[in-house]
C-alpha cells in the first residue's frame, strides 16, 4: 500500500442506550465511522431487548441528522413564536443568560427563575435531575416534576413500600396475566413480547382498559370500564375475593395490615354495585376475581394511565392491594408490577444536592406552569425566567392555551436547550444545542426493568451541540460555583451518581458496565424472584398495608429535587376506596350537558410523547392527527368517518380527522398524545386539566369532558 494513501475507516459498534421516556430501556448497538453514527440496532444479548427496537428508535440515526436539527446558540429576533432567530456564539448565549439572570436576582430574588424538565433524557447526568444541583445551588423555584406515575408512586409507596415488586421478566412464570391501563403494544413493546410466550405457553391475558388498543385486540379478554371508574372495579374486585371465600387467610393474617378494616370498607362495593359505574357486567367482574384469585401464579401489571383522574392514586391502592389478598406474591410471577425502579440504586441525593436548596424555597408544579406563567397562580416574586430542558410543555402539559399565553410574555426570559425548534422553543429568547444519545456517555435509568444500561459516547454532535451536563458545568462556572460536584466529568458523575457498593451492585462497577453495556441488578433472578413469598415487604410493619393510618399526601422526592419541605400534606383516608372523576355526568352534570363526553389521550404509536412527531416517517406512520368515536355519538352529531371534527372544552380546542370505529363505546372519544401544535391546529392538552388528582400531585389528563363538533 502507498504508504500516503489513507487507509478507509472501518466502522466500530458501541454499546448504547435508549434514552427516552419509556419502560423499556432498551439496550442498543451503535455503528460509528469517522465519528458518525451509522445505524442503530437492539442489543441481541440483553434479555429484554432481545435485538429489536420499537417503531419510534429503529431508525435513531435520522433523528440525529435530521436538516432541522438545532446545531447552534440563538438568540431571538423576531416575535415570541415566529421561530425567527440569529446565530449567535456560546459565549454570547452564555453571557446573555448570567447577565439576565443576574438582573433577575437583584430585583426579584432567585426564586423568580424556574427550572423546567422532565424525562425527554432518562440519563442519570443529563436527564431529569442533570440542572437540578445547580438551580438548587441558584437558589431557583424547586419545580415537581408530576407529569406522568407520581401519584402511582405515592400510592405504591404508602402500601408495599420502595419495592420493586413483580419482575416484569417473571412473567413467563405467570397463569394468568393482567396488564390494566397499559397499551404495551405502543409503550412496552419487550414487556410484551414476555407476556405474549407467556400466552403461547398457556397463560390468559386479560387488558383492562377504556378502549380497544392495540394491546387489548391481542388479549383473551378485553375489560373496558368507563374512563375513571377503574377504583370501582378494583373495589368490587376486592369484594368479590372476599364474599367468594378466594382471601389467602394465612397470608392476609401473616403478611398483611388492616384487613378487617378494608372487609368492611369493600362489603358494600359489590360487582352490581361498580356495574352500574363501569359499565362492566357483575358477572364479568366476579369471573374476573375468581380467575384472579385462582389461576396463580397472576401478574398485574399496572400503566400510569391508571393515575389519570381524580381518584387514581386510591385506584392505584386497591389494585395494589389484590395480591395480598389472593396470596399472589407467593409464586414466581406472581403478584403487580408499578415502576422495578426502587431497587435501583441511585443516589438521587448526590445528583440533586438537595442540601443546597435555601430554607423556604418555593415549590410549583410543571403541570401548573400555565397557571404560573400567566399570574392565575399568586406568586411573589413572580416568574421572570424559566430554562427548559428536556421536556416540551406546550404540547405536553396540560391547558395548553395558557402556557402559551405565559411564553408570550415580553417580559419572561426563556431559555431552551433543544434538539430542534420544538412548541416550546419557538417562544425561548435564547436557544442552545443540546446533545443527542451517541454524542455523550451516559447511564439510563429504567423504570420497566432491572438492568443497568450504559450509553457510549461514541460519535461527534453536530454544529456546537453539547450535552445538557455541560451546559450546566459552563453555567455554574460563569457564577463562580465552586462545590466540587460542578466540576466532575460525566464519567465522574456516573462513578458518584450509583451505589457501586450497594449488595444490588455486586460484581458491578462502571468498568464491568463499560466493557458488557448492561448488567442486571443481583435482586433475584426472573426465574427465583419472589420478592414477598414471606411478607418482607419495605414499610415500617414490614408488611403489605391493606390501611395506612395518619397518611398525609406527598410527592416522591426525586421527582422535586429531592427537596422535602412544602410537601402537599393533606391527610389521606386510611383505606384505599373509589374516588370518582372530577368530570362526569355524575360529578358536574351541568358541565356534562355541554360537554357530555369523556377523552381519553393515551400515547401515540409511532411518536415517543412529542420526540419524532415532527419527523415525516414517523409522521407517516403514525397519521394526521385524528379522533377516534363510536358510530352512536357520530351519528349524533352528523359527523361521518374521515370528517374533520373540532374537540373543544371551556379550556381550549382541537382539530383531528373523525375515526367512527366500534373501538370506543359511547360516550368516550380517544386522541392519542404528542403531535405538535405548530404543525397541527391545537393538540390534545389544550382540553387537559392541570387539575391535580387525589394523590401525588399527579396529572388528570383522563378526567376531562369535551364536545366534539363538526368543522369542515
Amino acid at each position: 500500500m502507498n504508504e500516503f494513501v489513507k487507509p478507509e475507516a472501518v466502522s466500530e459498534v458501541f454499546y448504547g442506550a435508549c434514552p427516552h421516556d419509556c419502560p423499556d430501556t432498551c439496550s442498543m448497538l451503535f455503528e460509528v465511522k469517522d465519528g458518525e453514527l451509522l445505524s442503530v440496532r437492539g442489543n441481541p444479548d440483553h434479555p429484554m431487548t432481545r435485538g429489536g427496537l420499537c417503531v419510534k428508535l429503529k431508525d435513531y440515526e435520522k433523528r440525529h441528522y435530521h436538516p432541522d436539527r438545532l446545531l447552534y446558540p440563538m438568540r431571538r429576533v423576531g416575535p415570541k413564536g415566529a421561530k425567527q432567530f440569529e446565530r449567535i456564539t456560546w459565549d454570547e448565549a452564555l453571557d446573555e443568560i448570567v447577565t439576565r439572570w443576574k438582573a433577575i436576582i437583584a430585583q426579584y430574588g432567585p426564586e423568580a427563575i424556574v427550572p423546567y424538565s422532565y424525562l425527554g433524557n432518562q440519563g442519570l447526568v443529563h436527564g431529569l435531575n442533570g440542572g437540578d444541583a445547580f438551580f438548587n445551588r441558584l437558589g431557583a423555584t424547586v419545580t415537581e416534576r408530576t407529569f406522568c406515575g407520581e401519584g402511582s408512586c405515592t400510592a405504591w409507596l404508602l402500601t408495599v413500600g420502595p419495592t420493586a415488586g413483580l419482575d416484569p421478566e417473571s412473567y413467563i412464570h405467570s397463569k394468568y396475566i393482567v396488564i390494566w391501563a397499559c397499551n404495551s403494544v405502543s409503550t412496552n413493546l419487550h414487556h410484551w413480547a414476555i407476556v405474549k410466550d407467556a400466552q403461547k405457553l398457556g397463560a390468559k391475558v386479560v387488558v383492562i382498559d377504556a378502549y380497544a388498543s392495540r394491546t387489548a385486540k391481542a388479549a383473551d379478554w378485553h375489560i373496558a370500564p368507563k374512563p375513571g371508574t377503574d377504583g370501582a372495579l378494583a373495589m368490587a374486585l376486592i369484594q368479590s375475593i372476599i364474599a367468594q371465600g378466594l382471601v389467602d387467610q394465612d397470608y392476609v393474617d401473616n403478611h398483611t395490615v388492616g384487613f378487617e378494616d378494608l372487609k368492611e370498607r369493600a362489603a358494600p362495593r359489590t360487582p352490581e354495585w361498580a356495574e352500574g359505574i363501569t359499565g362492566v357486567p357483575a358477572e364479568d367482574i366476579r369471573k374476573l376475581a375468581y380467575e384472579m384469585a385462582t389461576a396463580q401464579p397472576v401478574g398485574i401489571r399496572m400503566g400510569v394511565a391508571l393515575e389519570r383522574h381524580f381518584g387514581g392514586g386510591q385506584t392505584i391502592r386497591a389494585v395494589t392491594c389484590i395480591p395480598a389478598l389472593t396470596g399472589a406474591w407467593r409464586h414466581v410471577g406472581g403478584g403487580v408490577t408499578q415502576f422495578p425502579v426502587w431497587e435501583h440504586p441511585y443516589k438521587f441525593d448526590v445528583m440533586c444536592r438537595p442540601d443546597l436548596i435555601p430554607e423556604g424555597t418555593r415549590v410549583i408544579s410543571n403541570l401548573q406552569i400555565g397557571r404560573a406563567l400567566t399570574g392565575e397562580m399568586p406568586l411573589d416574586p413572580p416568574v421572570m425566567s424559566m430554562m427548559c430542558w428536556n421536556s416540551n410543555p406546550v404540547t405536553q402539559a396540560p391547558e395548553t392555551d395558557k402556557i402559551v399565553q405565559g411564553l408570550l410574555r415580553e417580559d419572561l426570559f426563556l431559555v431552551s436547550a433543544e434538539h430542534f425548534i420544538s412548541d416550546t422553543a419557538s417562544y425561548a429568547d435564547i436557544l442552545l444545542p443540546a446533545a443527542m444519545g451517541a454524542e455523550m456517555e451516559d447511564m439510563i435509568l429504567s423504570w420497566g426493568h432491572l438492568y443497568l444500561t450504559y450509553n457510549t459516547k461514541c460519535a461527534e454532535a453536530p454544529g456546537e451541540a453539547i450535552p445538557n451536563n455541560e451546559i450546566f458545568r459552563r453555567l455554574a462556572a460563569r457564577f463562580g460555583f465552586e462545590d466540587e460536584n460542578f466540576r466532575w466529568t460525566d464519567a465522574e458523575c456516573l462513578e458518584h451518581y450509583v451505589d457501586w457498593s450497594s449488595p444490588a451492585c455486586e460484581g458491578i462497577d462502571l468498568a464491568y458496565m463499560r466493557e458488557h453495556g448492561f448488567a442486571r441488578l443481583k435482586v433475584g433472578t426472573p426465574d427465583d424472584r419472589a420478592p414477598h413469598r414471606e411478607g418482607n415487604f419495605p414499610t415500617p410493619t414490614g408488611k403489605c398495608m391493606l390501611k395506612v393510618e395518619g397518611a398525609t399526601n406527598f410527592v416522591a422526592p426525586p421527582f422535586r429535587q429531592m427537596y422535602e419541605a412544602f410537601q402537599p400534606g393533606e391527610a389521606l383516608d386510611p383505606l384505599p376506596d373509589y374516588v370518582g372523576a372530577r368530570e362526569s355526568h355524575t360529578a358536574d352534570p351541568d358541565l356534562a350537558k355541554r360537554y357530555p363526553l369523556n377523552i381519553v389521550s393515551p400515547k401515540s404509536h409511532y411518536f415517543l410523547n412529542s420526540c419524532y412527531a415532527n419527523m415525516e416517517d414517523k409522521q407517516r406512520g403514525q397519521g394526521e392527527q385524528f379522533v377516534m368515536i363510536s358510530p352512536h355519538d357520530a351519528r349524533a352529531r352528523d359527523i361521518v368517518d374521515g370528517d374533520r371534527v373540532q374537540v373543544g372544552n371551556g379550556r381550549g380546542a382541537f382539530k383531528g380527522v373523525a375515526r367512527v370505529t366500534d373501538d370506543v363505546k359511547a360516550g368516550v372519544v380517544v386522541a392519542t398524545l404528542g403531535y405538535w401544535r405548530q404543525l397541527n391546529e391545537g393538540t390534545v392538552n389544550s382540553i387537559s386539566s392541570a387539575a391535580f388528582t387525589d394523590m401525588g400531585h399527579a396529572p388528570s389528563f383522563s378526567d376531562n369532558l369535551v364536545e366534539v363538533t363538526r368543522a369542515n
